[in-house]
């Protein structure tokens, strides 16, 4: 019987082992920083030469480079602002998407500028200039945007009207964001296609692209992030922190979305109490509603800041 138990062992043993490395292999690439931002889906292809004419006019609109924790190379956060010159007072807060920078955001920031805004975009924690080693989907970063929310008040005075603005991982963000005890100066808020929490997407995403199942790699991967980052994916959830809110939000999801799944808008906006709009474009894919119909998405954004901002 000894001998049986210990020829059980050996398989077992070696299962527990190549779960736990798969898992660890998982957390890294999930979860670890990317020294370059990954090349764009191929459905997005077509819109290379529109995006870069942007990246052009962000990279020479004349802006300032603004930091947190500036002098503690571990934790020094780096974002772009962007002063309009009619000085209307009015700034939005832009949060990019998963891996990422503020650069990729510049479409968004054209369009907000073009409407008059000045704009702030952060580089999250372990994204682009910024310090960090792991990516925290939108947790940890909330308290980063707190923080940059309070610099931006600081220096462009009480007086100033804010917008919060983020797309996919970004969307998340700011409806992370929308539970905290934010300023009475942030008046809305708008969220891309963010997911309704991060253990549901990973989740997910084991599935869709790994074909992997909910157990036991969601719960590794969880407890190798509480190790390193502070918490369980289960403990937080963008519907939790969305119960909070008391900020009139805009969601918008492509219906066909297959990366954050359509469904996960529809939770998002159930969970909220505050005044709220819902739009689904209808054909367009994860991140792609701007790109779809930039006129159209101009419209949406500018009637729901006209009723709300």
């Amino acid at each position: 019987m000894k001998k049986s138990l210990l020829k059980l062992g050996l398989p077992l043993t070696a299962v527990a082992a190549g779960t736990l490395y798969m898992s660890n292999k998982l957390f890294d690439i999930a979860f670890k920083r990317v020294k370059e931002v990954p090349a764009t889906s191929e459905e997005k292809q077509k819109y290379a030469d529109q995006y870069y004419a942007y990246v052009d006019w962000f990279r020479h609109i004349p802006q300032e480079t603004w930091y947190l924790n500036e002098h503690d190379p571990k934790k020094r956060l780096v974002a772009t602002f962007i002063q309009h010159p009619d000085h209307l007072k009015k700034t939005v807060v832009i949060s990019h998407g998963y891996k990422g920078n503020r650069e990729t955001m510049a479409n968004y920031a054209k369009m907000f500028y073009d409407m008059g805004y000045n704009v702030l975009l952060p580089d999250d924690r372990a994204h682009g200039d910024s310090a960090g080693e792991y990516i925290s989907f939108g947790w940890l970063d909330r308290l980063d945007y707190l923080s940059w929310i309070n610099k931006l008040l600081a220096v462009k005075g009480e007086d100033e009207r804010i917008l919060l603005f983020g797309v996919s991982m970004g969307g998340a963000t700011m409806e992370m964001l929308s539970g905290e005890n934010l300023p009475t100066q942030v008046k809305a808020i708008i969220a891309d296609c963010g997911y309704s929490s991060i253990k549901e997407e990973l989740i997910y995403l084991l599935k869709e692209q790994y074909h992997l199942p909910e157990y036991p790699f969601e719960p590794m991967v969880s407890t190798i992030n509480r190790q390193r980052l502070g918490y369980y994916l289960g403990d937080v959830s963008s519907k939790t922190q969305l119960a909070k809110n008391r900020r009139p939000i805009l969601f918008i999801h492509g219906g066909k979305d297959t990366y954050v799944p359509v469904h996960m808008a529809y939770e998002n906006y159930r969970a909220t109490k505050a005044p709220k709009q819902l739009w689904i474009v209808k054909n367009a894919t994860h991140a792609e509603s701007f790109w779809y119909n930039p006129e159209a998405y101009k419209q949406r954004v500018t009637s729901f800041l006209k009723t709300y901002f």
